[in-house]
C-alpha cells in the first residue's frame, strides 16, 4: 500500500523541514479508535484521571523549551506568544484535574421518594457518565491550546473519554511531540498510553468521524471544513454530537458618544486586536461599525496610523497567505470600498496588515457586498461607516452567529440607564456567545464563567470549548429509579462514599 508522507514545513520559507509521519490508513484509524475504546475502563477512575492530567501538565512544562521551539518552527508564531499559549494549555489541564477532584461536573441530583405527592414520586438519582471515545480535530492557529494537548482533549479526558486527535497539517511535529508527552503521562499514572492517540491525513479525519466507536467530536477551524465533518457526523447510522467552532466576524460597534470621548484610544486598541497573532485569532474583530463624522474620522485616523506602522508578518502556511491575499483583493475591488491602509502581500512569505472601509448603505445593498460579511483570516478588518443607530442596527441584522460582539461605549452609556446602549446590548446578545464592553475580543480567558461559542455558524452547538463547563460536551445524564443502594454507582449511593457534591430534594 502506498503511504503518503506528512511533512513539517517552515512557514517563513515554505520549505519542508522533516518528514514527521505518514497519513493513517483506514486500518490504522480503526486500530487507534479500538485501542482508545478499550482504555475506557482504566480511565473511569477519577483519582487516576486527575493525576494523569496534572502529570501531563508537568511534563509539558518540563519540556517547554523543546515544545516552544518545535511549535515556532512550524507556525512562526514566535516564542513570546507560544510561551503564553503553553502556560494556558498546562493551566487548562490542571484546572480540569481540579474539576475532576471537585466532582460538581457530575451534576448529582437526588429526589427522595414521596408517595404523598400526586402523582407519587419514586426515588430518583441522577448523574452524568462519559460518552466514550472522542475525536478531536486540531486547530491551525493554536498549536497547543486548541490542538493535541488543548482544551478539547483536556476536557474529554477529564470527563473520562479517551481521545483520538486528528493532527493539523500545519504543525505535525509539535503534535507528535505533545502526544508523546501525554502518552508518557498516562503510563506514569497507571493508564494505557492509548487514552490519547494522534493520526494524520485528511482522509483519516473522515474515517475517524465515521467510526462506529467514536461517540462525539470536537473541531476548531473553517466553516467549510467543519460543516463537512458536522454533516458526516449527522449522516452516520448512529449520529453523534459534533461540537464545532467554525468561523466568526466578531463585530464591534463604536457609538458616537464613545468616538467623541476616546477616539484615539479606540483606534489604537482596534489595531492591536486586529493584528494580534497576525490576525489569526478566531475572535479577531473582522467588522467594525464606526459613526460618520469628525469623531469617527479620528477613530479611523488612529487606526490608519497604527496599522501603517505594523510590520509585515508570516501566516501559518502559504495556502492561508494565498487565500488572504486573494480575499483582500476581491473585497477591495468592490465599488465604494476603500483601503486607507492596503492589506495583502507584504513580501514573498509575509502579509501586510490593513483595513477596508465602506459606507453602511453599500453593505445593506447585499449582492456582491455580502463577501464583506465573511471572515477573512489574517490581519484585516472592514470598517463600516454608519449614519445613525438605526443604520448600525440594520447592518448587525445582516450577520449570522458570532463568537463575540464588542461595544465601545462612553462613560455615560455604561451607567445602565435605558437607551441606545441597552438596545445594542439586547441586539448583540442575539448574535454572539460573549459580549465585550470597552475591551477587545482577542484574549479568551480560561475561567469557569467563560463561554467560547455562539449561534451558527460560530458553533454547531450551544456549548463552550473554553472554561470549566467545556467538560459537559462529553457527558450524558442517566437517572436511576428505585434502584437498591447496593446496585447504584458509588457516586449515587446514600452514604456518599466519594464525598461528592449533590443536590437533594425531599426528606
Amino acid at each position: 500500500m502506498t503511504t503518503t508522507p506528512v511533512w513539517s514545513v517552515d512557514p517563513r520559507t515554505g520549505k519542508q523541514r522533516e518528514q514527521v509521519a505518514v497519513e493513517a490508513t483506514p486500518r490504522e484509524v480503526d486500530e487507534a479508535v479500538r485501542a482508545a475504546h478499550a482504555a475506557r475502563g482504566p480511565l473511569a477512575d477519577a483519582t487516576v484521571r486527575a493525576a494523569f492530567l496534572r502529570a501531563a501538565a508537568a511534563l509539558l512544562d518540563e519540556a517547554a523549551a523543546h515544545v516552544i521551539e518545535a511549535a515556532d518552527a512550524e507556525t512562526a508564531l514566535g516564542p513570546g506568544r507560544l510561551t503564553g499559549e503553553l502556560a494556558r494549555t498546562t493551566g487548562q489541564l490542571r484546572a480540569f484535574a481540579d474539576a475532576v477532584d471537585a466532582g460538581a461536573y457530575l451534576d448529582i441530583r437526588i429526589d427522595r421518594a414521596d408517595p404523598s405527592l400526586s402523582p407519587p414520586r419514586p426515588e430518583l438519582r441522577r448523574y452524568k457518565v462519559p460518552l466514550g471515545v472522542v475525536a478531536v480535530y486540531a486547530a491551525s492557529n493554536f498549536p497547543l491550546a486548541f490542538s493535541v494537548p488543548g482544551g478539547d482533549t483536556a476536557s474529554a479526558l477529564a470527563a473520562g473519554c479517551p481521545v483520538v486527535v486528528k493532527a493539523h497539517p500545519d504543525h505535525p511535529a509539535t503534535s507528535e511531540l505533545c502526544a508523546s508527552l501525554l502518552r508518557r503521562a498516562a503510563v506514569l499514572t497507571g493508564l494505557p498510553a492509548e487514552v490519547v492517540s494522534v493520526i494524520h491525513g485528511f482522509d483519516a479525519g473522515l474515517e475517524l468521524i465515521r467510526h462506529p466507536l467514536v461517540a462525539a467530536a470536537g473541531f476548531t477551524g473553517s466553516i467549510r471544513g467543519g460543516r463537512a465533518l458536522f454533516d458526516a457526523a449527522a449522516a452516520r447510522p448512529v449520529p453523534i454530537p459534533f461540537h464545532g467552532e467554525l468561523g466568526s466576524l466578531n463585530p464591534v460597534v463604536v457609538t458616537p458618544a464613545a468616538a467623541a470621548e476616546r477616539a484615539e484610544e479606540i483606534g489604537t486598541g482596534l489595531a492591536g486586536s486586529v493584528t494580534l497573532g497576525v490576525g489569526q485569532f478566531c475572535v479577531k474583530p473582522g467588522l467594525v461599525l464606526v459613526p460618520e463624522g469628525a469623531d469617527g474620522d479620528r477613530v479611523t485616523g488612529e487606526l490608519t496610523k497604527a496599522l501603517g506602522e505594523t510590520e509585515p508578518g508570516v501566516l501559518l502556511d502559504h495556502r492561508m497567505r494565498e487565500n488572504f491575499v486573494a480575499g483582500v483583493r476581491e473585497r477591495a475591488a468592490l465599488p465604494g470600498v476603500d483601503a486607507p491602509v492596503t492589506p495583502g502581500s507584504g513580501g514573498e512569505h509575509t502579509v501586510g496588515a490593513g483595513y477596508l472601509t465602506v459606507r453602511a448603505e453599500h453593505l445593506l445593498e447585499g449582492g456582491a457586498y455580502e463577501v464583506l460579511l465573511e471572515e477573512c483570516f489574517g490581519p484585516v478588518t472592514v470598517v463600516v461607516r454608519y449614519a445613525d443607530q438605526g443604520e448600525a442596527g440594520a447592518v448587525l441584522g445582516l450577520l449570522g452567529g458570532n463568537l463575540s460582539a464588542t461595544l465601545q461605549l462612553s462613560a455615560a452609556e455604561t451607567e445602565g440607564a435605558p437607551g441606545p446602549a441597552a438596545e445594542l446590548i439586547g441586539q448583540v446578545t442575539g448574535l454572539a456567545g460573549r459580549i465585550v464592553v470597552n475591551g477587545w475580543p482577542t484574549g479568551v480567558a480560561v475561567a469557569p464563567a467563560q463561554h467560547h461559542g455562539g449561534p451558527y455558524p460560530a458553533a454547531t452547538s450551544h456549548s463552550t470549548s473554553v472554561g470549566g463547563t467545556a467538560i459537559e460536551r462529553w457527558l450524558r445524564p442517566v437517572a436511576y429509579q428505585s434502584v437498591p443502594d447496593a446496585l447504584l454507582p458509588a457516586e449515587l449511593r446514600e452514604a456518599n462514599p466519594l464525598k461528592l457534591p449533590r443536590q437533594v430534594t425531599g426528606g
